[in-house]
């Protein structure tokens, strides 16, 4: 079964509830009908699965011939059917096949479902039988199913008759729909495409989606699709053919005026396109039918006339007046008319830009560069930084970095300190988005010197703010609050409202990070100054920096709806690239809450996304798989480490440490500490604690000794009991409640007494464990207590790790609580399903296997003796447990993990 198709189980459903009922002697008519590779013939072939045990199922097929078999459909059945039917046929005695087919379909106890392929090909002799069966099935255990292209059926069509005639008895219709977009999203799966793309390209079209998804390509033709298409181009006469790829130069819908200036004989010569479903004909304009029908004629023109014709729609367009600036862009590149793309693409890239379609506008400045010899240094100069922006904001940092260290090179030879500045300023920020954190220092105080000079306020505003954020992202909260002040102070005094908002930004990140509430003030007015501006891009940062700050808070739900509503606005205004990162930093609330599957889901947006972006998902990927003990943990945690050190930030080396530390103990590997801890104390001394303190924790863990620094409560904000922190050594440098708990030798320890100087620290888990617990964080409230010397702490986190399947945590306690010589100690889940790298039960695996084999959800109910809705629940329960986006990609992931064989 077609993964397509599993988008058509309710249709399946139906057609297995008729055939159900056909058992009782009640027969009906069920017409199955939408346009060629709607999903016709693949509902047909998975009708087998939804058959009761006595039925069975006959399938004739209609040709598309030019001379028709007579009975064709009928003749199928042979060798399926009785020697009755069969003589008969043979015979060419009309009468006795009436009768014949009849008796061989009344068969009580064993309904027949007949199906008659292509009913719009039929020849007149099997219509004429299809009538006799269609006066008399509600009498009949049969159920007849007819496939047919309801475009290809006009008023005369011999098919009307049978149709008139089933509409008088029990009958039912299953018009197939194309597919929506979130059906194409859930089939595209993690295929690497981008899922509105290839809805666009085959406008939900099955057959077309299923043949994009083969070739994982949005751009070029499967080689089925144009040999599907080419057969229906054969059907039409001359005229109508040149027609056809006269208009498939045209990419969007063709007006009724442009159609009469290129096509010989205008709107009417299209008639029998339209009719045979290649074309879609309103009052106001023509189109194909599917992108990929037109891309099909298309690519079967020689280049010669392929040219010529957008050399006509160009003219056409022209003359005509008020052409849209990207279809007059368009087709002078199909052209090859170089003017003409000088000429107009700077401005359709412009006007794309301002209208927020960013895709568009990298697109026209990517074309117009091609010829950027045309341009004098300066006008070449704000191409190039006008592409560099649009890359940035589509998160493309390599070709935004190179786009802009030339338009830089320019800048230099140029009059005009203000705009060589401002370019040292945006290749700074490229630079650091491309995780060059060195060449981002560089031309960001390169930027400031060359400002401080140039006279211009609101441009120096931006240079100080661009200083600002680095100080910000580097962990000198200080220096970003005095650069981000004095920016704020001269873009208020020039009315510069982007540059207002990015200094807003920078001062509150820094003054939320020194525990400032105007810290957050600020950022929530650094947004709100962003969306009335309609800076896009300023308004997503912000989205960002106050979701990781409410992160760092644990306020999770908060976080949560903050990041739905910022990934809604960057979807929306096309700032592809914080999308992607707005989609990371969801990923790491889900972490947190230890929704493990969620948190995968949006982490994979870590493919192809900028360097500075990857290591937060690496690190949610890693650490989402080393708690439930899955494996793949390692790969993606070493490389978040390694992408951390080379930015070298704590932001980056702070989580990707930590993670990594983590992993290692729960296998119980001390060894990574020993290339942790040199890395742990220079970023210590370079940044302080603030985004250490898990990192120290868990360095702690693996036994390395590591110099001390002032308490600070990022992970829980519980305050250390006073007896602690004169007491344990560990706990003065503890960044946590948590931390110094760990200091105590009773957190999985063979301790059998706690030093009574150290007995005030038993209460630092349990409030630590409130803490995150009140933040939603349930492994990590097991983790506190699993640093208590109270048995029942102990047994409270085993059932906590549990109910979350965080295996190796879990493994750890019980391992610590039978040395206690604790007796009654929760079992945990049952050996099949803790054995199974997935955490699947025994009968999912079962499911898992059928589900490879292809089986639908019906199915493998049959085959497993359960109803389908129970089914349903365990696919359901195994897409979770693998993280997985469609069952094909369930049966994927499983075979990556060893659990199928490959």
């Amino acid at each position: 079964m077609t993964r397509a198709l599993l988008e058509r189980e309710h249709e399946l459903s139906e057609l297995g509830a008729v055939a159900r009922r056909a058992l009782d002697g009640h027969g009906s008519v069920v017409l199955i009908t939408g346009e060629a590779g709607i999903g016709k013939s693949s509902l047909v072939d998975a009708l087998r699965s939804v058959l009761p045990a006595e039925g069975r199922l006959l399938v004739g097929y209609c040709d598309d011939l030019a001379t028709p078999r007579v009975l064709g459909p009928l003749r199928d059945l042979v060798g399926k059917v009785g020697s009755g039917l069969t003589e008969a046929l043979g015979s060419g005695d009309r009468s006795r096949v009436f009768e014949a087919f009849r008796a061989e379909l009344d068969w009580p106890g064993h309904p027949t479902v007949l199906v008659v392929e292509d009913l719009h090909w039929a020849d007149e002799a099997t219509l004429d039988v299809l009538r006799f069966l269609v006066r008399r099935i509600a009498a009949l255990p049969v159920v007849m199913v007819g496939t047919y292209r309801d475009e290809e059926i006009d008023a005369g069509h011999p098919l009307r008759g049978l149709l008139g005639l089933a509409a008088g008895i029990p009958m039912r219709r299953l018009p197939l729909a194309r597919l929506s977009a979130g059906a194409v999203r859930r089939l595209v799966g993690d295929h690497g495409l981008d899922s509105e793309r290839v809805f666009e390209v085959t406008s939900g079209n099955p057959f077309f989606v299923t043949e994009v998804l083969g070739t994982g390509d949005t751009d070029g033709v499967p080689a089925t699709v144009t040999e599907a298409v080419h057969a229906r181009l054969q059907s039409l006469d001359e005229p109508c053919r040149h027609a056809l790829t006269l208009l498939a130069v045209v990419p969007s819908a063709a007006e009724h005026w442009l159609v009469d200036a290129i096509v010989p004989g205008g709107l009417e010569v299209l008639a029998a396109a339209e009719q045979r479903g290649m074309l879609t004909v309103t009052p106001a304009r023509v189109q194909f039918r599917h992108e990929l029908m037109r891309r099909a004629v298309a690519a079967s023109m020689p280049a010669t006339r392929r040219i010529a014709a957008n050399r006509a729609v160009l003219t056409a367009l022209r003359e005509h007046g008020d052409a849209d600036l990207s279809r007059l862009v368009h087709h002078a590149a199909e052209a090859g008319d170089t003017g003409l793309i000088v000429h107009y693409a700077p401005a359709a890239a412009a006007e794309a830009s301002a209208a927020g379609s960013h895709r568009e506008a990298a697109a026209h400045y990517r074309l117009v560069l091609e010829h950027r010899a045309a341009f004098p240094p300066g006008q070449r100069a704000d191409l190039l930084e006008a592409y560099a922006e649009e890359c940035y904001t589509l998160g493309l940092a390599g070709p935004a970095v190179t786009a802009q260290r030339e338009a830089v090179a320019l800048r230099r030879e140029l009059p005009g300190p203000v705009a060589l500045g401002l370019a040292l300023r945006r290749l700074s920020r490229v630079n650091w988005y491309w995780g060059d954190r060195p060449a981002a220092e560089t031309a960001g105080t390169e930027a400031v010197d060359v400002l401080e000079k140039a006279g211009d306020d609101a441009a120096l505003a931006f240079g100080l703010s661009n200083q600002s954020q680095l100080h910000a992202l580097g962990g000198r909260p200080d220096a970003a609050v005095a650069a981000g002040e004095r920016a704020i102070t001269l873009a208020r005094a020039t009315g510069s409202t982007g540059v207002l908002s990015h200094a807003l930004n920078n001062v509150g990140y820094a003054l939320w990070d020194r525990d400032d509430p105007r810290g957050r003030v600020l950022l929530e007015e650094s947004l709100a100054v962003a969306r009335a501006a309609g800076e896009t891009d300023h308004a997503c940062r912000a989205y960002t920096n106050l979701a990781w700050h409410l992160i760092d808070d644990l306020r999770l739900r908060e976080a949560g709806e903050l990041l739905d509503e910022g990934m809604a606005y960057a979807e929306r205004t096309e700032v592809l690239g914080f999308l992607r990162y707005l989609h990371i930093t969801r990923s790491m609330v889900h972490l947190h809450l230890s929704e493990w599957d969620d948190a995968e889901r949006h982490a994979r947006w870590e493919e192809n996304a900028p360097t500075m972006m990857r290591s937060p998902a690496l690190v949610v990927l890693g650490l989402s798989r080393a708690r439930r003990g899955l494996p793949g943990a390692e790969a993606p945690l070493d490389e978040a480490w390694e992408i951390a050190c080379g930015i070298g930030e704590a932001q980056r080396i702070g989580p990707a440490g930590a993670a990594l530390a983590e992993a290692a103990w729960l296998r119980g590997d001390t060894s990574p500490a020993a290339r942790l801890t040199p890395v742990f104390q220079k970023i210590l001394s370079a940044e302080g604690g603030r985004r250490l303190g898990a990192f120290s924790f868990w360095l702690r863990r693996l036994g390395a000794e590591i110099q001390t620094f002032p308490p600070y409560d990022q992970l829980t904000a519980v305050p250390l009991p006073p007896a602690v922190a004169r007491t344990a050594s560990a706990a003065a440098a503890a960044p946590s409640a948590l931390s110094a708990a760990a200091a105590v030798p009773s957190a999985l320890s063979a301790a059998a007494a706690v030093p009574s100087a150290l007995s005030a620290a038993a209460a630092a888990p349990r409030a630590a464990a409130r803490r995150w617990a009140g933040g939603g964080c349930r492994y990590e409230q097991a983790l506190a207590l699993s640093c208590s010397p109270v048995v029942e702490d102990l047994l409270g986190a085993v059932r906590i790790l549990d109910s979350l399947d965080a295996v190796p945590l879990a493994r750890r306690i019980r391992s610590h609580l039978r040395e206690l010589g604790v007796a009654r100690i929760p079992r945990g889940p049952r050996s099949a399903t803790r054995d199974n790298p997935a955490g699947l039960t025994g009968r999912q695996a079962e499911v898992l296997r059928l589900l490879a084999d292809g089986l639908s959800n019906p199915e493998i109910a049959a085959r497993l003796v359960l109803s389908v809705r129970t089914v349903d629940a365990h696919v359901a329960a195994i897409m979770t447990k693998l993280a997985a986006h469609s069952r094909h990609d369930a049966v994927e992931q499983a075979r990556s993990r060893g659990l199928l064989p490959t």
